[in-house]
This record gives structure tokens, sequence and C-alpha cells, in this order.
């Protein structure tokens, strides 16, 4: 990976690092798009989003077949948005489960790191695109306002940008 692909994955990986959920999007084999919330455990330094699911999970065996998934993380309060596109595979990884392993997991995984049913989803980030206000709510209803006003479009209501990897 080269410096340039580093310093956006890093720009991304500083937006959601701290969003506590994100939108897993899936494609069944009759292409049928669906979501759910999962947990993020980390975004680590190789562009890899990290969460824990159940191998029983109908969703996880459609990765096998469509590994192409979204992750959408929203943080309203921070007015930040991250639409991130990768690659998902379900992994049995004792060593990584130990390493993201902390106690409110066990409320989904009874037995604990030994639950037959513990795995891993790894996105390998591959595209991100986001919208991420750095302007107070004042602000940013001020703008809408004027804009109401004057026809104009909003200006300067935040930072938008795509990353390719």
């Amino acid at each position: 990976m080269q410096a340039y692909s580093n310093e956006q994955l890093a720009s991304i990986a500083a937006r959601i690092k701290d969003v506590k959920f994100g939108m897993l999007t899936t494609s069944d084999d009759m292409r049928t798009l669906t979501s759910r919330p999962l947990t993020q455990q980390q975004v680590d330094n190789n562009g890899q989003i990290w969460f824990f699911v159940s191998d029983e999970a109908a969703y996880t065996r459609d990765l096998l077949n469509n590994p192409q998934v979204n992750v959408s993380f929203v943080d309203t309060g921070d007015s930040l948005y991250v639409s991130v596109c990768g690659h998902a595979q379900l992994l049995k990884d004792r060593a990584k489960a130990e390493e993201l392993w902390n106690p409110l997991v066990k409320a989904w995984f009874p037995g604990g790191l030994d639950d037959p049913k513990l795995s891993l989803i790894k996105v390998t980030i591959q595209s991100a695109e986001y919208w991420d206000s750095s302007a107070s709510k004042m602000m940013q209803f001020y703008a809408m306002a004027k804009a109401a006003i004057t026809g104009e479009q909003p200006k300067d209501l935040g930072e938008h940008g795509r990353v390719e990897l």
C-alpha cells in the first residue's frame, strides 16, 4: 500500500473509530440487500473493520458467494456520515477474538471465547465516502435558513470526500 493510500486510510479510520455501531449491508444470491447493526470492534492499521458475529446468522452464509459489502456509520451528534465499501470474510480466528474480546460481547456469546458460534467478520476497506460537518449546529441552521431565503444551495456546511484504496 502506498503512502497516499495510508494517509487516506488513516483519515477514514480516524473518522469512524469512535462510532460504535455500523450498519452492515450484504447481498444474498437473489441480489436482495439487507442491513443490520453490528458493533464495531476495531478499525486496524491495514484498513480492516472487525465485528463479532454468530456463524449461525443467515447473512453470514451470504458472504461466501457475495463478499462485497457496505458498512454505514453515522454520528448525528458530530454530523458525521461515512459509507464504506469493502470485501468481507467470515473467520474463526481465536487470537484475533482474544485481542478484541470485551465483557459486553459475552452477552451475545455466553460461552465466551469458547462459544462454538463465535466468529468474526473482517471487512477490508476498498473505498469510502464521507460527509463531515465541523460547523456548529447553529451555523448549519443559519446556512440552511440563508439558502432557503436566497434560493442558493447552502455553503460551508462541512467536508465531503471520497477515498479509493
